[in-house]
């Protein structure tokens, strides 16, 4: 049922690619044997385009690898254990990072931080030393904090570009998408929720006045929609019952946003979606990294197929311009928090 369900979701986007390109693209999946890996290694085996299919963790990426190069996509899928990183990490254009230990009853992102931490870091100095001109898709939690980890170890080996460092949002757009449609009675294909700030709780900010669904969300049914897309997470964890996380709609998520980026790479201009990168947006707060719309595609010749232009946030209500101010405080310590964690290192 769900690998039905997910053919039927990349089928979809794959309408969108251009036809004329061409050029296709070898992406590894560092974290391939755990419960957002796997999913996400079948979701990416249907973008028509990856060329190559490169999985990697320190256990289970070899069967994985074995059982998704049986599903009849063109891409060719290659597995590789724990001591074999640097051969799944070379000639890639895009690495993606679900690796660390998923949530349980009870942990907030910020719990995840002292193991997430130290996986995120040392996997960043092996991308930048083995493929350092690759995109790299954090997925791996806490996202407001590992972004800047990625990015302070890229800037300490010299090899730091903030417009190939992304932070997946994407499923806190899902998840606006799905809860508006829900409240509103309309369908979620037709519903395109902006959301800006960080990827956890307060910090995830759902810009829900600039839909032409949510205009006329208001009060508790407002209130109760807003703190949905911010704990949606933790809804999925409870039900669970210590059995895991959002594992599969998080593959969704990373698949859509991969496929997004992969989008800009082979071509399409004006694929705008948000994501959590380097930004000056609130920059003189000494906030510098913000999840907004985003361009993708070529900013300059040295630094192809990466952020091509930041979005500002657009005219705001009233509610929104206090969430915003609940979720400055908290990113700004949630990135000084990275940021340290690679100075002390």
């Amino acid at each position: 049922m769900f690998a039905r369900s997910a053919a039927r979701a990349l089928k979809s986007q794959s309408r969108q690619f251009s036809s004329s390109a061409t050029r296709q693209s070898k992406v590894a999946v560092l974290g391939a044997g755990g419960g957002i890996g796997q999913p996400l290694s079948l979701l990416l085996k249907l973008n028509p385009h990856v060329t190559e299919l490169s999985l990697y963790d320190i256990r289970g990426a070899p069967g994985v690898a074995a059982d998704v190069s049986h599903i009849d996509t063109a891409s060719e899928v290659h597995g590789y254990p724990a001591d074999k990183l640097d051969q799944a990490l070379e000639g890639t254009d895009v690495v993606v990072i679900p690796a660390g230990v998923p949530r349980k009853p009870g942990m907030t992102r910020d719990d995840l931080f002292n193991t997430n931490a130290s996986i995120v870091r040392d996997l960043a100095a092996a991308i930048a030393r083995v493929s350092p001109k690759a995109k790299v898709l954090v997925i791996s939690n806490p996202v407001n904090s590992t972004v800047p980890i990625v990015s302070a170890v890229f800037e300490k080996a010299g090899v730091y570009d903030p417009a190939h460092i992304f932070g997946v949002t994407t499923l806190d757009v899902v998840r606006a998408n799905r809860f508006l449609a829900g409240v509103t009675g309309t369908n979620p294909k037709d519903v395109k929720v902006t959301v800006v700030g960080g990827h956890s709780g307060a910090t995830i900010v759902p810009l829900i006045s600039q839909t032409p669904q949510g205009k006329g969300v208001t009060g508790e049914v407002y209130d109760k929609l807003v703190h949905r897309i911010q704990f949606g997470g933790d809804e999925v964890v409870q039900a669970k019952d210590g059995a895991g996380s959002a594992t599969l709609s998080m593959a969704y998520a990373g698949a859509r946003f991969t496929g997004d980026l992969l989008r800009a790479i082979h071509g399409e201009k004006g694929v705008v979606v948000p994501t959590f990168v380097k930004s000056p947006l609130f920059a003189d707060q000494g906030i510098d990294f913000f999840s907004s719309n985003v361009e993708l595609g070529v900013r300059t010749v040295l630094s192809p197929n990466g952020v091509e232009k930041i979005h500002g946030l657009g005219e705001l209500s009233e509610s929104e311009k206090k969430l915003l101010d609940a979720c400055l405080p908290e990113l700004k310590k949630n990135i000084e928090k990275g940021k340290k964690f690679v100075q002390q290192s």
